[in-house]
């Protein structure tokens, strides 16, 4: 696999992340990310209310391959979320 030298996250692009159905096959935008402190693990939501059932695990690099966007959010610190009410808002972060 070829190193991609502009990735800004610290995680590699392979990282298994968190999502939904509807971001993935219904192209719904993401306005919802977590960098969760207990484990590290990031999500991806199209809101902050989701069904577990409609859950999945992808790549980071496919997240941001969706929404390129997301590369604002490569410093978003363990335990932070990052919001926004539509795709054309900036992210809002705060502490979770």
């Amino acid at each position: 696999m070829e190193i991609n030298k502009e990735w800004k996250f610290n995680d590699v692009e392979n990282t298994a992340v968190f999502t939904t159905m509807q971001v993935i096959n219904e192209d719904m935008p993401i306005l919802y990310v977590s960098h969760d402190e207990e484990d590290g693990a990031w999500q991806f939501h199209h809101g902050e209310n989701i069904n577990i059932e409609d859950a999945m695990i992808v790549s980071l690099a496919h997240m941001v391959y969706l929404d390129g966007t997301l590369t604002q959010l490569v410093d978003l610190p363990l335990g932070w979320i990052a919001t926004r009410k539509s795709i054309n808002d900036s992210w809002k972060k705060e502490r979770k």
